[in-house]
C-alpha cells in the first residue's frame, strides 16, 4: 500500500515571501484526506510539491506504490488536443515514457516509406509498449470509455477534448486513475463540473478504493462524505484533524481557544517576569547586593522574550458581500413555451420578484444555456449583457422576458471576461464601464479589502486563483447594481468562509436569484427548483432533485 509523508516543508514565492512553512501531515495507507484553505493559501502549490512538479526550499516529501495525479485544470483549455493524449498524461510513468516513443514511430512510419530503420524503431516500440504495461493500459482505457462515454476505446481516443463535456473529462480521468495501478492518488478539485449523481459516484469510488487519497475540494458535502481526516493550510501552515468534516468545525473553534489561552498564560507570565526585573533594578539601584539578582532576573526576561509567544489563532477571513438589488416588477422573468433547441422542450415559467430559484440537472440539458439567454435580455437582446460582453448567442424559440427595472447580472461558470484581459484589478475598478462607476484608488482598494483581494490589486485577472476570480466576479455585480442575479456555479471554486459569505450576501439581496448549482449545502439557501431533465422536459419541485430521468 502507498503512503504520502511530509516532514518540515517550506516554500516561498519569488518576491522572498513565505508562502508556507513548517508543514508536516501524513497520508496513511489507505486513508483518505482531504486538504482545505483559503483561496491563494497555496494548496495547489503544496500539491505541486507532493507530486514533484515543484521543489520545496526546506523539508523532504516521502511516498510509495506510484503516484497518480489529477491536477485541477485537467483536460481545460487543451480543447484540440485528443483524447488519448489526455488518457497518457495521467498513465504510469513507464506507459508515458514509452508512449512518446511510439507515438514517434508512429509518425515516422507514416510519414516515410517505411525505410527498415523506421520498421525496427516501430517495432522496438511497440515491444517497449508491451514491456511497460502499454496493452493493460489501453484495455482499462476501453473499460473506462465504454463505462463514460458508451464508446469502446478506439472509437473516442482522437476525439478532440472540446468535444467532451467538462463533467465528462473529469470523469473520465477519474476512473481513469481510480482503476489503475497507482496506489496513491492526489486530486486537485476532482469534483468541479461534475453533476450531483457524479459527485456521489466520486464520493463512493474514494470511500470504497484501497488507494490512499489526498484531495482538494471546495464542496463541503463531498468533504463530509468522502474525507476521513481533514489537513488544514493556514497562516503559512498546515494543521491534521483526525475526524471528518462534521466536527472541523468544533475542531478549528477548540484549536483557536487553546492558542488563546496559551497566549493568555505567557501574557501573564510576561508580565510577571518583568515586573520582577523592574522591581530587582529599582532594589539594585540603591542596594549592591540585588545587582546579581537583577542580571539574573534581566537574563531570564530576555531568554523568555526570545523564545518568543505561542502562536496567535489564524486570522479568519472577513469578505463582506454587500450585493444590493432594487425594487422590480412583481413577475421579473416570464418564459412562455420558451424552447433551447435541441435541449429542451417548450416550457414555460415565472419567477417572481424576491425569489430564489435553484436551476438543477444534469451536465449538458441546457441549464448555462438558459442563464445566458436570460443574461443576453431573452427574447429582447436590448435589455440584457449581449453588447457589453459578446456573449454566445441562444438558439431558441418562444418568449423569455424579463420584468419591468430588471437588470440581469450574469456570473459564467467557465470565468470568461475577455474585456478584462490584460488588465490589474485596480485598473478595471478605477476605469470602470457602461455598469459600474469608475472607482478612485481609495475606493478601489476598500472593495478590494471587502472581499480579502488587496495583496492581488496589481495582479491581471487572468493571473488569479480561481477562487481569488469567482470573488471578484461576485463584486463585479455587486458594483453593476443588478436586480436580477444569474449564477451559473458561483460556489465551484469559492473556498469555505467565502461560500458563506456569499450565502450571507443573497439572504441580504434585494432582488431575484436564479443559480445553476450542483452544489448540495448550497441549494439549502433556495426555496424553489428549477429541473432541467435528461429528457428534455424542464419541471418545477418543490425539494431539490438530483438524479434526473
Amino acid at each position: 500500500m502507498g503512503y504520502v509523508d511530509l516532514s518540515g516543508v517550506r516554500y516561498g514565492l519569488s518576491d522572498g515571501t513565505t508562502l508556507f512553512d513548517e508543514v508536516s501531515f501524513r497520508v496513511g495507507e489507505g486513508a483518505k484526506v482531504a486538504l482545505i484553505g483559503a483561496n491563494g493559501a497555496g494548496k495547489t502549490t503544496l500539491l505541486n510539491i507532493v507530486t514533484g512538479l515543484l521543489a520545496p526550499d526546506a523539508g523532504t516529501v516521502a511516498h510509495s506504490g506510484g503516484l497518480g495525479v489529477m491536477r485541477q485544470l485537467v483536460g481545460m483549455r487543451e480543447g484540440e488536443r485528443p483524447l488519448r493524449h489526455l488518457a497518457v498524461d495521467l498513465a504510469p510513468p513507464p506507459v508515458r515514457l514509452v508512449a512518446a516513443r511510439l507515438a514517434k514511430a508512429e509518425a515516422r512510419m507514416a510519414s516515410s516509406d517505411g525505410t527498415e530503420k523506421d520498421q525496427l524503431a516501430y517495432a522496438q516500440a511497440l515491444a517497449d509498449w508491451g514491456e511497460a504495461g502499454g496493452y493493460e493500459f489501453d484495455v482499462l482505457c476501453d473499460t473506462v470509455a465504454v463505462a463514460i462515454l458508451r464508446q469502446p476505446w478506439e472509437a473516442v481516443k482522437n476525439r478532440p477534448l472540446r468535444t467532451l463535456s467538462g463533467g465528462e473529462q473529469k470523469r473520465f480521468a477519474l476512473q481513469l486513475l481510480l482503476q489503475g495501478r497507482d496506489e496513491v492518488l492526489v486530486l486537485d478539485e476532482p469534483d468541479n463540473f461534475l453533476d450531483v449523481p457524479a459527485k456521489r459516484e466520486l464520493e463512493q469510488a474514494i470511500r470504497d478504493s484501497d488507494k490512499s487519497i489526498l484531495f482538494v475540494s471546495h464542496d463541503r458535502e463531498v468533504l463530509a462524505n468522502a474525507a476521513s481526516s481533514i489537513v488544514t493550510l493556514e497562516a503559512g501552515t498546515t494543521w491534521t484533524h483526525g475526524g471528518g468534516f462534521a466536527t472541523w468545525h468544533d475542531a478549528r473553534a477548540s484549536r483557536h481557544e487553546r492558542f488563546e489561552e496559551l497566549r493568555r498564560r505567557w501574557d501573564e507570565e510576561h508580565k510577571k517576569l518583568r515586573e520582577l526585573m523592574l522591581m530587582y533594578k529599582n532594589k539594585a539601584a540603591y542596594n549592591s547586593d540585588m545587582a546579581s539578582r537583577y542580571r539574573a532576573a534581566q537574563t531570564r526576561l530576555q531568554k523568555f522574550e526570545e523564545a518568543g509567544p505561542p502562536p496567535s489563532p489564524p486570522r479568519d477571513q472577513d469578505i463582506r458581500v454587500k450585493l444590493e438589488g432594487g425594487r422590480t416588477g412583481k413577475r421579473a422573468v416570464i418564459c412562455e413555451q420558451l424552447e433551447l433547441e435541441d435541449l429542451t422542450f417548450p416550457f414555460d415559467l415565472e419567477v417572481w420578484y424576491g425569489d430564489r430559484v435553484a436551476v438543477l440537472g444534469a451536465n449538458g440539458t441546457g441549464k448555462s444555456h438558459f442563464l445566458r439567454l436570460l443574461a443576453q435580455g431573452g427574447s429582447d437582446p436590448e435589455a440584457g449583457l449581449a453588447a457589453k460582453r459578446s456573449l454566445e448567442p441562444v438558439r431558441h424559440s418562444g418568449i423569455a422576458r424579463l420584468g419591468a427595472r430588471v437588470y440581469p447580472g450574469h456570473f459564467s461558470q467557465t470565468h470568461e471576461h475577455p474585456e478584462f484581459d490584460g488588465r490589474t484589478l485596480r485598473e478595471i475598478l478605477w476605469e470602470g464601464d457602461e455598469d459600474r462607476p469608475s472607482l478612485d484608488r481609495s475606493k478601489a482598494m476598500s472593495a478590494l479589502n471587502r472581499y480579502e483581494l488587496t495583496g492581488q490589486s496589481e495582479q491581471d485577472f487572468k493571473t488569479l486563483s480561481g477562487g481569488q476570480q469567482a470573488r471578484f466576479m461576485v463584486l463585479m455585480l455587486e458594483l453593476s447594481g443588478a436586480t436580477c442575479l444569474l449564477l451559473d456555479e458561483p460556489t465551484d471554486n469559492l473556498d469555505l468562509a467565502s461560500a458563506e459569505a456569499l450565502e450571507q450576501g443573497l439572504k441580504a439581496f434585494d432582488g431575484t436569484v436564479l443559480a445553476v448549482t450542483h452544489d448540495r449545502w448550497f441549494t439549502r439557501g433556495f426555496d424553489r427548483f428549477v429541473v432541467f431533465q435528461n429528457d428534455g422536459e424542464v419541471i418545477e419541485s418543490d425539494e431539490p432533485v438530483w438524479d434526473v430521468r
